[in-house]
């Protein structure tokens, strides 16, 4: 199984999926739990979701699941959120608190995930980036999530619907912050919020560099808005997808729309 799918695109704007991968090599699916092979963690359908909204875009996608090892998380293994509870660079337990493995993996077998799976994710994505930067002197990395509204282990209440994360406004100009802001703020009927709960996982913070042409954001879904439950089997609702979907196509749109204007800004 090839870790990572890339479908190239000529426009500025790359489209990374992390977590929309359910490959696990049998050894490894052998030693998860009952509740660990249900795979629950997944962002479900995103790639359904995003599918053909932007002409000319990029799309780096990891085919792995997150609980084989989780390309959004440091290489390190440190922690992306001190002090609350979140899950790790090869999570030991799902997003309810609960156990993943019948027997942990070792930090040899860490190692060899690491070099297996993450490493061959992100040199795709840093090719496709620095690619899509030399053809248009800047590339917009806009990475791709979902996740469950309500989970008591990770965060109190409700989730709102989009859920923006720009390292706390480090890892874009101040321009695309405000356009997808100003986008979701004006969808009617959905909530959102910038640097909430979800301020961008590793690849927002590690390829977010303005200063450089890179431009990163991390949008958070609330899988309400796309799915029929947010349980197994996690099925795809048309209708509210695309719904969804129609907003969606306006971020990025104006994400391609304001490229230019970015050119040598920090």
């Amino acid at each position: 199984m090839i870790p990572v799918e890339v479908t190239r695109g000529d426009g500025p704007v790359v489209l990374a999926m992390p977590h929309t991968g359910t490959h696990v090599p049998g050894d490894i699916f052998a030693r998860l739990t009952p509740l660990g092979q249900t795979l629950s963690d997944t962002d479900w359908h995103i790639d359904l979701l995003y599918r053909g909204l932007l002409p000319g875009a990029t799309t780096v996608r990891a085919t792995f699941h997150r609980y084989v090892i989780d390309a959004n998380r440091p290489p390190s293994g440190e922690s992306l959120y001190p002090g609350q509870n979140t899950t790790g660079l090869v999570p030991l337990t799902d997003f309810d608190g609960e156990p993943l493995w019948l027997t942990p993996p070792t930090e040899a077998e860490i190692d060899a995930r690491r070099a297996a799976f993450h490493a061959p994710y992100h040199a795709a994505l840093a090719a496709e980036l620095a690619r899509v930067r030399a053809q248009h002197g800047v590339a917009i990395l806009y990475d791709c999530h979902s996740i469950r509204p309500r989970i008591p282990f990770l965060f109190e209440g409700t989730l709102p619907d989009f859920n923006i994360g720009t390292n706390s406004g480090q890892s874009c100009a101040p321009e695309i912050e405000g356009a997808v802001s100003r986008l979701c703020q004006g969808a009617a009927g959905y909530t959102s919020v910038v640097n909430g709960r979800f301020k961008g996982g590793w690849t927002t913070r590690h390829y977010g560099r303005p200063e450089e042409g890179v431009h990163a954001l991390q949008m958070e879904l609330a899988q309400s808005t796309h799915l029929a439950a947010e349980a197994l089997p996690f099925d795809y609702d048309p209708q509210k997808a695309d719904r969804m979907r129609a907003h969606l196509r306006a971020i990025l749109e104006a994400l391609a729309a304001a490229a230019p204007d970015l050119i040598g800004k920090p």
